[in-house]
């Protein structure tokens, strides 16, 4: 790994830092160089499918699942306020 590079990553902002992990990331996928699923992934997604399968009524709609999350990133985000 480039340590030079990596260093000057470093000192970019938070928003600068997602931006530029956004575009490497959007360079591998439109090479088609996506990482290979691990072995515990891919018996994950197996068991998530066979799952759904067996049982395709019990979902939680979108809309509710981002609205958890966003309430949990929101505690978050307010506990780190709070320590500094």
């Amino acid at each position: 790994m480039n340590t030079q590079l990596l260093q000057q990553a470093r000192v970019l902002n938070t928003d600068e830092q997602i931006e530029l992990v956004e575009a490497i990331w959007d360079g591998i996928v439109s090479r088609g160089a996506a990482p290979s699923l691990t072995e515990a992934q891919k018996s994950e997604l197996d068991r998530r499918l066979a799952d759904h399968l067996a049982n395709p009524d019990d979902v939680v709609p979108w809309n509710e699942v981002k609205a958890a999350a966003l309430a949990k990133i929101g505690k978050r985000a307010r506990a780190l306020v709070n320590m500094g």
